[in-house]
């Protein structure tokens, strides 16, 4: 038994991003369908059965497993994306995807919130977790904003915002939600904004990690993120580096 939720949910991570790939390495990209399916079901798989064993009294929110809602009364509630970025996963030489753990707990007082999470990102080799949360590096060019968003559903007013903001502003792109984030920490960009809808398991793990490691995370509007809802739909989040969020958050305010 791993007894601390952090390094429990860094492991998992890891295991399933190894089981992935393998069957990567196994299946090849000659029926890229199959292989996503397969990544899909067999990471959930392994997240959930090494969950039932390790906390068998906690509940499991997952992307690819039924929701039956029995989660909402639970104290504990882990949210996992088993292959957050499917699509990046079936294109040869992509490295953007991953695979997302984190934790849910109820505080005594009612309101719960992220205790522990884990990013995994298999092809580049690195697990980012609370167990040893990342230093976020300082920002490189305070005068210039190196940006992502979703590739196929980019904020509506993301042109606008680019005008708005009095920095020079760099559209970068990267696949997963994991794999944006990740960047932020990791000082290769600077904020990732989206505003096209995501849900919960897309971002639990991320902003678990992020805000461990003094980044900030929030909803578009500047309100907290919040996990463990009957609809898991949370369409919206602005991570970046803490120097460049009131600057985003006014521009967005401005322009939304």
């Amino acid at each position: 038994m791993i007894h601390d939720d952090h390094a429990l949910a860094r492991d998992l991570a890891t295991e399933a991003g190894a089981l992935l790939l393998r069957l990567r390495a196994d299946s090849g990209f000659a029926d890229v369908r199959t292989l996503r399916d397969t990544g899909d079901r067999e990471a959930h798989l392994c997240l959930t059965e090494a969950l039932a064993r390790q906390r068998p009294g906690d509940a499991v929110l997952s992307e690819e497993g039924k929701d039956d809602l029995g989660r909402l009364d639970a104290d504990r509630v882990w949210i996992i994306d088993p292959l957050d970025g499917t699509h990046e996963y079936g294109e040869e030489g992509r490295a953007d995807w991953a695979v997302h753990v984190a934790l849910w707990e109820r505080g005594a007082d009612g309101t719960g919130r992220l205790t522990a999470g884990a990013v995994a990102l298999p092809a580049q080799g690195r697990t980012l977790s609370t167990a040893e949360p990342p230093a976020l590096p300082p920002l490189p060019d305070p005068s210039r904003i190196r940006m992502t968003v979703s590739r196929s559903r980019p904020p509506a007013f993301l042109d606008r915002l680019v005008e708005e903001v009095e920095q020079d502003v760099r559209i970068m792109p990267i696949g997963s939600a994991g794999a944006k984030v990740a960047a932020v920490l990791l000082g290769d960009i600077d904020a990732y904004v989206h505003a096209g809808g995501q849900y919960e398991w897309d971002s639990a793990a991320p902003v678990a990690v992020a805000l461990a490691a003094g980044a900030h995370a929030s909803r578009i509007d500047g309100s907290p993120l919040t996990y463990n809802h009957e609809n898991t739909l949370l369409p919206d989040i602005l991570v970046c580096h803490p120097d460049l969020a009131p600057t985003l958050l006014a521009g967005i305010r401005a322009v939304s």
